[in-house]
Formats: structure tokens, C-alpha cells, sequence
């Protein structure tokens, strides 16, 4: 194989007979490597989408999320919440109630509402999305307590409960934060029946004061969620010690996947555990399935461009008619003959599949350092560029995939001649 190799080097870089051998045989290395390259950016192009939308949703989104497999809550006085909250992985778990009501301000629309705990923050750092006004869900009365006691006045039992809504859902009730009035919540009674003479009856409300209001750019949570204490949200669902979900923050450094295996086997198959991109799994999911398809896409052009393989290997074998003879008669068989010619092919593939490479890694970097490629009017987008992330084993595919349809397309002429040949001698 060594000889057919050296042989074979010798032929691709050497002046033919023909011209004409010569420039398809560019043609075939500068068609594997265009496509390679394209490859290669395109796939790295769909790579910086999926990271750009993992790291819009990493702000609201818990690390790790439990869902109940059948039903739509969770029994919450199992002890298995707190042997779980023990583990030294795990630096933080809470229950969450995520329900649909009506909220109503001067305007009225149908939200998502979330009951969070008190240092919900600790785990998720919802304060970061704060677009106006202060993370609070309750009043803080460590200072009121002593300016209303130094005046002779007896504090107030009740505690005002505060609630963070999405910009999105504060331009559709015209409501903001620190507002006067406060916005009314209005959810159906879990139980009993339904009064027609009296429907309001049948809804529970409450009042919150908007405290801040945030903003993730993704309009699924900025248009439709409003977080409000998790005790509130209990009495408005008629939740006293069932959640919707279970959140969990691990320790810094920890493995993400080893704990989810490790809670899939503590819990059972009566829950799902999902970290963030199972979360969001729709969105990644079309992604991802795009960029396969691209690559589908892709790779049968790739297949096209190879088919000039087989000409100039055909019109090659034309043109060495003698140095192949030559060769047989020096005693070398029909396996050396053809796997020279093999050889040459992959050669060919080879030659074009780094020349892609390098120009792809190429235009990745520059992409990347200098965004050359822009989406648009500057501020239009949430980035200004095309998003680029190269991940090696993209890399390992195309290189595998150009090699594979290289060989493919190298041993069709390759297989005529050794039929050719064995004609001949027999």
C-alpha cells in the first residue's frame, strides 16, 4: 500500500498528457473543499444559536426541574424532599406552583403565574432580569418595625405580598412597578360547584403591588409570567402542600448529569427529571433537527462534487495505459495497479477535505473575533453578528463523511479497471 501511496502522489501532482486531467482533478479538490468548508461554518453557525438561546434562558431557568410523570402536582410531604435537599450536590431545592389566572389592571390578560419561595434568588438569580424596580415579594419590616415603634404606633399584622411581572405582560394590563393600586389576580375554585346566579363566586383573587418588573427578551416568559410568594399562590390555587414542579440548584462544580441519574433513581419513574435543555427541549429540538437536515442537505451536494472523482480518476487510468503495462510487467498485480488508483482518490478527497477544514476553522475564527457576517441594523437583533461555536466532533463527521463518499466514488473506476485487468489476463 506504501507504493501504491508514493505512486499515487507522484501521479496527482504531476504534469499529465492531458491538460484536461489536470483541471478536473482541481475542480474535484476545490469542490470537496468548498463544500467542506460550508459544512463546517454551517454547522458551527447552527452550534452558536443553540448556545446563544441557552444562555438567554440559564437566567430563569432552575439547573434542574422535577415534573410528576402523570397528574399535574406533587405531593409535598413526602421526606424524600428533604433526604434529596441533604445531599451534598445539591445547594438548593424548593417547590414552585405555576398556574394560568387572569390578571387585571386598567387592562385585563390571561398570565402564568409562579409561586416562588421568599429566597427563591439563592437558587435561580431572577434579580439579574430586573428591568425597573426592586426584587421583593414581601415587605422587609426590619426597619419599619422601629421607625412606626418610635412613634407610639402598633405594627400591622398583615405582611403585603408583592408581585414581579414580565414586561410583556406589564405594556398589556398597563401596569408598572411601584404603582399605586395594586393588580388583582383571579383563579377558578379548585372545588365545588359553580354558581350561575353569582359566576364570580367561583374565582378566588388576590391583590399584589408590583414590586419590578423583568425582562429575558424571550417572549414566552416577558409576555406571559408573573412570579408572587409561594404562600399566596397556595391560597389563590388551593394548593396547601401540593406543587406543580420541584427545583434544584446544584453546588458549583458538581456534575449536573450524574445528579439527575442519581435523582431518577431515587425518585422513580413516577417523576421526570430535566435539566435546562430538556426544558426547552422544542426549541433545541428544532434546531438541531434543521441542522442535521442542512447537513443531509449538504453532504448530497458533497456527493455530487465527488462524481468529479470518478472522472478524472477515469480519464487518469486512460492516460497511464502505459505505465500501467509497464508496471505488470515489472510484476506488480492487479491489486497494486488498482490500489493506486484508489489511492489517488482518496488522495484527491484527503487533499480537498483539509483545504475545507482549514478554511472553515478559518472563517469560524474570524466570525467569531470579528463578527464579519452581520444580521442586520445594529439593535435590531439580540446580537449584532451570526453566532459561531465550533465543536470538534462536527469536525470528525464532515472530515469522516468526505473521506467516506471519497472512497465510494475512487472505487467505482478503480473496480472497472480491476475487471478490465483480470479480462486481460485471462
Amino acid at each position: 500500500m506504501r507504493l501504491a501511496l508514493r505512486i499515487a502522489s507522484r501521479y496527482l501532482f504531476s504534469k499529465k498528457s492531458h491538460s484536461a486531467i489536470n483541471i478536473i482533478s482541481m475542480i474535484s479538490v476545490c469542490g470537496v473543499a468548498l463544500i467542506t468548508a460550508a459544512l463546517i461554518c454551517t454547522l458551527s453557525v447552527y452550534n452558536g444559536f443553540s448556545q446563544l438561546i441557552g444562555s438567554l434562558l440559564s437566567d430563569i431557568q432552575p439547573e434542574i426541574k422535577i415534573l410528576p410523570a402523570e397528574g399535574k402536582t406533587i405531593d409535598g410531604t413526602l421526606s424524600v424532599w428533604n433526604e434529596i435537599a441533604a445531599w451534598d450536590e445539591v445547594a438548593y431545592i424548593t417547590p414552585v406552583i405555576e398556574e394560568t389566572a387572569l390578571a387585571v389592571y386598567d387592562r385585563q390578560s390571561p398570565v402564568t403565574v409562579k409561586g416562588i419561595p421568599d429566597d427563591y434568588n439563592e437558587g435561580v438569580p431572577l434579580i439579574k432580569t430586573i428591568l425597573t424596580g426592586d426584587y421583593t415579594l414581601r415587605d422587609d419590616f426590619s426597619q419599619k418595625e422601629l421607625a412606626v415603634m418610635s412613634r407610639g404606633f402598633k405594627m400591622r399584622d398583615e405582611i403585603t405580598s408583592y408581585a414581579i411581572i414580565g414586561a410583556g405582560v406589564a405594556v398589556r394590563i398597563e401596569a408598572g412597578a411601584n404603582y399605586s393600586r395594586p393588580i388583582e389576580l383571579y383563579a377558578p375554585r379548585r372545588q365545588g360547584r359553580i354558581n350561575l346566579a353569582n359566576p364570580a363566586a367561583s374565582f378566588v383573587s388576590q391583590s399584589f403591588y408590583v414590586s419590578s418588573v423583568f425582562y429575558t427578551n424571550q417572549a414566552q416568559y416577558d409576555d406571559n409570567l408573573i412570579y408572587i410568594p409561594l404562600d399566596d399562590a397556595r391560597t389563590l390555587f388551593d394548593y396547601p402542600t401540593e406543587a406543580t414542579a420541584y427545583e434544584l440548584c446544584t453546588v458549583g462544580g458538581a456534575s449536573t448529569q450524574r445528579i439527575m441519574e442519581r435523582l431518577r433513581d431515587t425518585l422513580g419513574e413516577q417523576y421526570i427529571v430535566q435539566d435546562r435543555l430538556m426544558q426547552n427541549g422544542e426549541s433545541f429540538r428544532w434546531i438541531q433537527i434543521e441542522k442535521w437536515i442542512t447537513f443531509l442537505i449538504l453532504a448530497f451536494i458533497l456527493l455530487i462534487a465527488t462524481f468529479n472523482i470518478v472522472g478524472s480518476l477515469s480519464m487518469l487510468i486512460v492516460d497511464k495505459q502505459d505505465d500501467i503495462a509497464t508496471l505488470r510487467k515489472l510484476g506488480a498485480d492487479d491489486r497494486l495497479v488498482t490500489n493506486i488508483f484508489m489511492a489517488e482518490g482518496w488522495l484527491i478527497s484527503m487533499l480537498g477535505a483539509l483545504s475545507g477544514l482549514f478554511i472553515g476553522i478559518l472563517l469560524c475564527w474570524l466570525q467569531q473575533e470579528f463578527g464579519i457576517l452581520r444580521m442586520g441594523d445594529s439593535g435590531a437583533f439580540i446580537v449584532d453578528a451570526y453566532p459561531v461555536q465550533l465543536q470538534w466532533g462536527d469536525t470528525f463527521a464532515v472530515t469522516a463523511i468526505v473521506l467516506l463518499l471519497g472512497a465510494v466514488t475512487a472505487g467505482y473506476p478503480a473496480r472497472i479497471l480491476r475487471r478490465k485487468l483480470e479480462q486481460k489476463r485471462s
